[in-house]
């Protein structure tokens, strides 16, 4: 069917065939035609395409054309907001159309189908009204040969370039591409592809007006391609954002089915959780600052996508919020007499601690509102000080939490981790509180001492802000990231040792010494508190098994040196699991236990008590020791041996301890002739002064006087007085100065059956603040001077087998 033979019911889109094109090529153009300026499209010659006018001069050329040889010259606008265009305003090459079909709009404007068929230019316009029409001269077109081998692969690459955009653009109709393949001219073929392309007006135009059809074919080919690459971008980008769009959508479908699963199953909904912490909210008892942040955050869960991780991590930080006890005080008991019974009854002895308890409180009562103190007990290992602070708690009538600190190297352990980590929590102080369900519990800091520091930060710095009564009303914990006012909390330190405490942190409490226990003590203890115990852990009742109070000496003594009861609570262990295995076994045992009954079980006593060496040799002194299980009594040895007049000192001795010798050595040196001795002896003899346990390390200035008595003892080979020991430091000029650990040394003395003790003046006051039954049959001499204590310790007498010197 060719274009000449179109009718009025063809749906079909005419292509032209070969026959077509030579037919129109052959046709004569008249010399005058009706021009039709088009305001957004380009004819190309061989091209069917439709037209809607609106203009009243274009209607009129449209009719007068349409009743006459149908032919019209076609240009394209300039500028299409150009309402009446003249000469100026169109362009002078166009396409001679023929029209194929007009069709009257029901909006009353006409539609024409036309075919494009040869280009023209124009050469003069005759008039403008009412339509314009101009004489015409033919534009020269330029055609490669038949055979030319380059058009004809530049023609194959358009008929694949348009396949493959027909294939990639969906607003073009499959069918197209059956056009494409049936296109036989290649003139035609270049003329259609250039027609449909995505362009504006003016590239159009610039297309048509290239004379050289190959020319033509490869400027159209470069617009191709780039048309081809647009596309494959946006569908690319259309995949990308549907996948997306996909995958949000696959999340909220398995989302709201999973709510409803939960809710099938009884469980609660994200939506009910937030509901119910909201309801949760109303009840707390927080400031207007700490609600205004829970709201702020409340507000932001609810914006978020439960299945992201920050979801948990918000849903952990609410619920904390909601768990702490802002401003929930328990009620403190303030029934003194109570509380000295509760402290009586959980600990023996412990006096000046239980005191500072009640005083405590009695201000509390007076005061109602007053800070907290922040105590550290300091003392031996095992003497109470943990179990003291349970007994604190019971006694106040607060919650009891406990928090060890022995080697915490890590500072977001106090202060906790920043919320931006996975698995974000906050510190142990919070978590305690929170735990303890008040604002005012009784806080443990177990082994303070012992705090470590590495390159996650130092704890003891993190701790300053926590035991500082004027900061810790706003304690920060970078999880909660809001201040938390922990100054009603009763904070209760322990630890061992002072010296390895931060200065800063050690400033901030007050420090309170829990001194280690006497052996009548030890065995008070024993009776009411740690056999009870140990039957009940057993199995056992006070039937089965009885320890009188001679044999828990005899238990003490010999099986244990230490100031606290943990090792004697071991031994008495033993003891009730003798008795245990002997009603399991059904053998029998006699149930209240001799000496003969403790050595069958714990074996020969491993350590006696500390005895006193008798006075018969020159040179042996009793000094007093200070040891971390408790006090102890220490033997020095002076021996004289012909020589140079050098000094050895032996015993696994500190620093300290062998300045003290050498200080003695040279004070004796330059008072020689005070006390009786001949000068000559330091030229002709060697002094060796010795501490026995060599395997044990000693140091400290407390045995200088003890090692000048020795050395005097020695040269003047004179006894020392019997059942006496000392204890104190000296300088060079002879002067005593006072040392620590008296009444842990006061102890050893009366284990050792020492009589007599000589101290500095300035111990007098440590003396004085010991029990008095501690001190029974004990006599003390307070010197400020060596002088005072060779006239104490040394006799008139001589000892056996005197050297002559």
């Amino acid at each position: 069917m060719t274009l000449q033979g179109i009718d009025e019911d063809s749906e079909l889109i005419p292509l032209l065939t070969p026959e077509d094109e030579e037919e129109m090529n052959n046709e004569s153009l008249p010399e005058v035609l009706p021009i039709l300026p088009l305001r957004n499209t380009v004819l190309f010659p061989g091209v069917v395409i439709p037209i809607t006018a609106g203009r009243d001069a274009s209607i009129n050329l449209i009719k007068d054309a349409n009743k006459g040889s149908k032919v019209i010259g076609v240009v394209s606008q300039k500028d299409e907001e150009t309402e009446n265009p003249g000469i100026k305003d169109i362009n002078v090459l166009g396409t001679v159309a023929r029209i194929l079909r007009v069709l009257k709009m029901p909006d009353g404007n006409t539609t024409v189908i036309i075919q494009g068929k040869k280009r023209f230019e124009i050469t003069e316009v005759l008039t403008e009204q009412p339509y314009m029409t101009a004489t015409i001269r033919e534009a020269d077109e330029i055609r490669p040969s038949p055979g030319d081998q380059e058009f004809l692969a530049i023609i194959d690459s358009i008929k694949e370039l348009a396949l493959k955009i027909i294939k990639n653009n969906p607003n073009i109709p499959s069918e197209a591409s059956f056009a494409i393949k049936n296109i036989e001219s290649n003139s035609f073929l270049i003329n259609f592809v250039s027609s449909n392309l995505n362009l504006d007006v003016k590239d159009k135009q610039d297309l048509l007006e290239i004379p050289n059809l190959q020319d033509r074919a490869l400027a159209s080919l470069k617009y191709m391609n780039v048309e081809l690459q647009k596309l494959k971008l946006q569908k690319d980008i259309q995949s990308r954002v549907r996948s997306d769009m996909d995958q949000q959508q696959r999340e909220y479908f398995l989302h709201q089915q999973m709510k409803t699963i939960q809710e099938e199953l009884g469980g609660v909904s994200y939506d009910e959780e937030i509901d119910e912490m909201q309801a949760k909210s109303k009840n707390k008892k927080w400031d207007k600052k700490v609600a205004e942040h829970f709201e702020k955050e409340l507000a932001k869960i609810q914006r978020m996508n439960p299945q992201v991780a920050e979801y948990s991590i918000q849903r952990n930080y609410l619920d904390l919020f909601l768990d702490l006890p802002w401003n929930e005080y328990s009620k403190d008991k303030f029934d003194l007499k109570r509380a000295q019974k509760i402290l009586d009854r959980d600990h023996y002895g412990l006096e000046d601690v239980k005191q500072r308890i009640i005083e405590y409180l009695a201000v509390l009562k007076l005061r109602n509102d007053m800070k907290s103190p922040i105590l550290c007990l300091y003392g031996p290992p095992g003497v109470g000080k943990t179990s003291l602070g349970k007994s604190v708690a019971e006694a106040l009538g607060r919650e009891y939490v406990r928090m060890s600190l022995g080697g915490m190297r890590d500072e977001a352990e106090i202060r906790g981790h920043r919320k931006t980590y996975i698995g974000a929590m906050p510190g142990r102080i919070i978590q305690s509180i929170k735990k303890a369900g008040t604002s005012n519990p009784v806080f443990i800091l177990d082994e303070i001492d012992k705090l470590g520091a590495s390159h996650q930060g130092d704890p003891s710095s993190a701790m300053l802000e926590v035991l500082d009564p004027e900061q810790n009303n706003e304690f920060h914990d970078n999880f909660l990231e809001l201040g938390y006012d922990l100054s009603k909390v009763m904070f209760i330190a322990t630890a061992n040792n002072l010296s390895t405490i931060q200065p800063a942190l050690r400033d901030r409490m007050e420090i309170i010494n829990v001194t280690g226990y006497t052996i009548e003590e030890k065995v008070e203890i024993a009776k009411r508190h740690l056999l009870p115990k140990q039957l009940k852990e057993h199995g056992l009742s006070s039937k089965d098994l009885k320890i009188a109070k001679p044999q828990l000496e005899k238990i003490v003594e010999g099986y244990t040196r230490e100031s606290g009861v943990r090792g004697l609570e071991k031994q008495i262990a033993k003891m009730v699991r003798y008795a245990a295995k002997s009603i399991a076994t059904e053998e029998s045992y006699s149930v209240k236990i001799s000496n003969v009954d403790v050595e069958k079980v714990l074996g020969p006593a491993r350590m006696e008590r500390d005895k006193y060496e008798n006075n018969d040799i020159a040179g042996v002194v009793t000094g007093l020791a200070w040891t971390s299980v408790g006090g102890d009594i220490l033997f020095i040895e002076s021996i004289l041996s012909k020589g140079k007049g050098t000094l050895n000192i032996t015993g696994n001795l500190g620093k300290v301890m062998k300045e003290s010798a050498t200080i003695a050595m040279e004070y004796i040196k330059s008072n020689a002739e005070s006390f009786g001795i001949n000068p000559e002896v330091f030229e002709k003899y060697n002094v060796h002064i010795h501490v026995p346990e060599g395997a044990t390390p000693k140091d400290g200035p407390s045995a200088g006087i003890t090692m000048l008595t020795s050395l005097v003892s020695l040269f003047a080979q004179k006894k020392v007085k019997k059942s006496l020991a000392m204890t104190g430091e000296i300088t060079l000029r002879g002067k005593v100065l006072p040392v620590g650990g008296i009444k842990e040394k006061i102890l050893a003395a009366k284990r050792a059956r020492i009589k007599e003790i000589i101290l500095s003046e300035e111990n007098r006051k440590d003396i004085l603040e010991i029990k008095e039954e501690y001190l029974k049959g004990l006599t003390f001499h307070y010197v400020t001077d060596m002088s005072e204590v060779i006239d104490e310790a040394i006799t008139d007498q001589k000892v056996k087998n005197a050297k002559k010197l």
